[in-house]
């Protein structure tokens, strides 16, 4: 059986026609349903300052996505690790633990964009080694036992049930030994044995057996629609938005799957990445990748039009 997942970033771009609160309570009835409906995963993702109003609070959207639902788990993709006081999101991620039945999962990201580390007041060129210090930061603290951290006595309570699954993103030999090296599972943002052989050969030489490297694959957007063409007309200008956007986005040491560089919509449609398919199309991608990646209010898009496309 395929596997079906749904993520948001609740952007809403000027000329969207919805509101933020319209959204939010959108995301919520969808995920409500899609545990209904036996989906196997939510992920949200993390962006901070950005005019459209991306996603800050993952893991404040995370608490209530989990109120919401019972069986479906919960990943955060990703958890821009060094943006965060390591002591605070530790105690976060684990009252989620708890609040979901253990449902809650991570992607421990560096971060990219220069405005984030500086409304942080982070210095950007010392992300890696904080991602590596705040994540071995959040595996102690998560022991509930006292401990020293720069100065500071620390101990986490309410430990949590089972400390959240965390796995390290990135797109570089560098992302792929750092996975390793901090004992994790790897998953980058690029299709690429390559790495994977990388981190491989970097958990046999730390001598870490858990290894495991979560590909992406298949399209980034799906709708289903009885009449594509029409509905391409609706979501098209969102999909170009959403498409360039990311795009400006991109650093030169960054790659990502579902990067498109598109000046037209056209552009788009032929990326693969944005999909706007039939049923039996949408039961090809299942079968051809083994999983469906559903975003149904990709780049603004309207309540009405997600529904549509979601019950299809």
């Amino acid at each position: 059986m395929a596997f079906i997942g749904i993520r948001y970033d609740l952007r809403v771009p000027s000329f969207a026609g919805t509101t933020h609160a319209a959204q939010y309570a959108a995301c919520l009835e969808q995920c409500a349903w899609a545990d209904e409906k036996g989906f196997d995963l939510v992920v949200l993702s993390e962006h901070h300052g950005v005019e459209d109003g991306y996603l800050s609070a993952p893991l404040t959207m995370a608490a209530a996505v989990a109120g919401r639902t019972r069986n479906i788990r919960i990943n955060i993709a990703a958890v821009l690790v060094p943006l965060h006081d390591p002591i605070r999101l530790a105690e976060q991620l684990a009252a989620l633990d708890l609040a979901s039945g253990s449902r809650v999962s991570l992607i421990a990201g560096l971060g990219y964009r220069q405005e984030e580390f500086d409304m942080a007041g982070v210095d950007r060129r010392k992300r890696g080694s904080l991602l590596e210090e705040y994540v071995g930061v959040l595996r102690q603290a998560w022991t509930g036992e006292p401990f020293e951290w720069r100065g500071r006595s620390v101990r986490v309570t309410p430990r949590p049930s089972h400390p959240p699954a965390i796995l390290v993103g990135g797109s570089t030999e560098k992302a792929a030994r750092r996975a390793a090296r901090l004992r994790a599972g790897f998953a980058p943002a690029i299709q690429d044995d390559a790495l994977a052989a990388i981190y491989q050969q970097e958990c046999d030489a730390q001598g870490f057996k858990g290894g495991f490297v979560s590909m992406p694959g298949g399209p980034g957007f799906v709708h289903v629609s009885r009449d594509p063409e029409r509905d391409w007309q609706r979501i098209g200008p969102h999909a170009l938005y959403d498409a360039q956007t990311y795009a400006a986005w991109q650093t030169p040491d960054q790659r990502s799957q579902v990067h498109v560089a598109a000046r037209t919509i056209d552009d788009v449609r032929k990326s693969g990445v944005y999909r706007v398919v039939t049923p039996d199309e949408c039961l090809e991608i299942a079968r051809q990748y083994g999983r469906v990646i559903l975003h149904p209010l990709m780049g603004g898009l309207s309540p009405e039009l997600a529904w549509e496309g979601l019950r299809l």
